[in-house]
């Protein structure tokens, strides 16, 4: 198979999430155990670090490893989902997979993982650890698919675990409870592994705390800290904390880490990891900006700052999937704006007559389009110089304008 037959394959054969949501979820770690052990059990032969929660844990793991490689260490970065290439999921110092390694590991493995029927999470996770063995790196940064408990990153032993935040999202997989979802998030705190909650949340504060005693685990939490990010939005700070107390917990572990190499790792997170889709700026006349933010905890963030920015009209292309609760996100959106609703291009998407139609029963007037880029082509065209265009929703929207 080429490169391109083995997507297809990937895509195609195997159950992915963010194609068919809810059915391709597996909530188990059998199947990724069985197939690690068949590889030779590769995410017990490097460090790693592990990062969950409801919002922030790409950001946080991408400065984490941003931090490291400043230090001089070779760095695995895995997260999900991709935005445009499907190699963004695996990373090593900021280099995607190549190619080959992905063709010649579905080629070798195929077999054998059609017969314990791994879904399409299933068999990135093993493709990644299995690269950051043979390619040898010092530590990997590993960010859950969804939860934690069951996820099929949480075969690991990490030397830290952190966990951003907690917010409902996902509930018809974690739980319709915040209590609920954060026992789930709870299930990657290890026996005598630190622990990193970057918010304190007075509602779960007990499920950590009760978890993290009964497997000896120290809990800290995020600590306050003054460092200039090359990521913009203001919701990045509280990221930022959590990574830089996360990095000091590591040094404690015997890590050579510099004050400098946290400060030179915060300002060059997007040169060093190649992060997308976080509050970035497209264009500056008129300015347009995208954020994959698509809960209702992200959306507030992204609002807040929104409303923060002097602009002489709002227009906002919008899109989302069809799991979500759209009436939750719909509230949180101004109603002095130009909408531009918009499917993304996956199964999932909403459909984009049934978003108008909701979205006018709360005052939110907008035109459907047929693809997210001619939503953003008749935005650019109606909009001044001195308008902001913003695009989210879904992080599958803004996968399509990058």
């Amino acid at each position: 198979m080429n490169y391109e037959q083995t997507l297809e394959y990937l895509y195609s054969r195997l159950p992915i999430y963010q194609n068919k949501g809810v059915t391709a979820y597996k909530a188990d770690i059998g199947n990724i155990s069985k197939a690690s052990n068949q590889l030779g059990n590769p995410h017990k032969k490097f460090k790693s670090i592990h990062v969950a929660g409801t919002n922030g844990k790409g950001s946080v793991s991408h400065m984490i490893a941003s931090i490291l490689q400043e230090a001089g260490y070779k760095v695995g970065l895995y997260t999900s989902p991709h935005l445009k290439d499907f190699r963004e999921r695996i990373k090593i110092n900021g280099n995607l997979i190549s190619k080959k390694e992905v063709i010649d590991f579905i080629s070798n493995n195929k077999i054998e993982f059609e017969q314990i029927k791994l879904s399409f999470f299933e068999f990135t996770v093993a493709l990644a650890f299995d690269y950051f063995y043979k390619s040898k790196v010092e530590i990997a940064i590993i960010e859950t698919g969804l939860g934690g408990r069951l996820d099929s990153t949480n075969i690991i032993k990490p030397i830290i675990s952190v966990i951003t935040n907690i917010g409902l999202d996902h509930t018809n997989l974690l739980g319709e409870t915040i209590e609920k979802i954060a026992y789930e998030k709870a299930g990657i705190i290890k026996t005598n592994t630190p622990v990193i909650i970057g918010r304190k949340q007075k509602e779960i504060d007990h499920i950590f705390k009760n978890i993290s005693k009964k497997r000896g685990a120290s809990i800290i939490h995020s600590d306050s800290f003054d460092f200039k990010l090359d990521l913009k939005g203001n919701y990045q700070k509280e990221n930022c904390n959590t990574s830089v107390t996360a990095i000091t917990e590591v040094k404690k572990l015997g890590w050579e880490i510099s004050d400098k190499n946290i400060k030179e790792g915060l300002k060059n997170v997007i040169k060093n990891t190649k992060l997308e889709g976080r509050w970035q700026v497209l264009n500056k006349k008129p300015l347009i900006i995208c954020d994959t933010a698509h809960n209702k905890d992200g959306l507030t963030a992204v609002i807040q700052q929104i409303l923060q920015i002097k602009y002489k009209k709002l227009h906002i292309v919008f899109g989302a999937v069809n799991d979500k609760n759209i009436n939750e996100l719909l509230d949180l959106l101004p109603k002095n704006a130009k909408y531009y609703f918009c499917k993304p291009n996956i199964p999932r998407g909403l459909n984009t007559n049934t978003l108008q139609e909701i979205s006018y029963k709360k005052k939110i007037i907008g035109d459907t389009f047929s693809s997210v880029k001619d939503a953003l082509e008749k935005a650019k065209k109606n909009a001044n110089f001195n308008d902001l265009i913003f695009i989210g929703g879904s992080t599958f929207v803004v996968s399509e304008v990058l």
